[in-house]
């Protein structure tokens, strides 16, 4: 077996040309498109491409929708919130319910002691 030889810069640009020229002659010899297959790659591109438009804004609707359902579900967080605070708020208890608490605290107290 010959030992490789490397190709000279002339025989590379030859194998160049005579690669261009083949791949020239190979898309001359294709038949050119037809102008009804030319329109309906056209109108199938057209019709993706709407189909697509139309599925984008439909999903950027659906995000909306969602970002409007968590901001109202904040808001009613919120609300609750304020309503329960408010809710919390106890008037003061007056001098007798104190003393009355007071009282029932220490008898409970007493009667723990007396069941030990």
């Amino acid at each position: 077996m010959p030992p490789f030889k490397q190709p000279s810069f002339q025989e590379r640009t030859a194998m160049a040309e005579k690669a261009k020229l083949a791949a020239l002659e190979k898309m001359k010899a294709k038949p050119p498109i037809s102008e009804e297959v030319l329109a309906e790659r056209k109108a199938a591109r057209l019709a993706k491409e709407a189909a697509q438009a139309a599925a984008r804004a439909e999903k950027q609707a659906e995000r909306e929708r969602e970002k409007a359902e968590r901001e109202a579900a904040k808001e009613q967080a919120a609300a609750e919130a304020a309503a329960a605070a408010a809710a919390a708020i106890i008037p003061e208890a007056t001098e007798e319910e104190k003393k009355a608490a007071r009282d029932e605290r220490y008898a409970a107290r007493k009667k723990r002691k007396k069941k030990k």
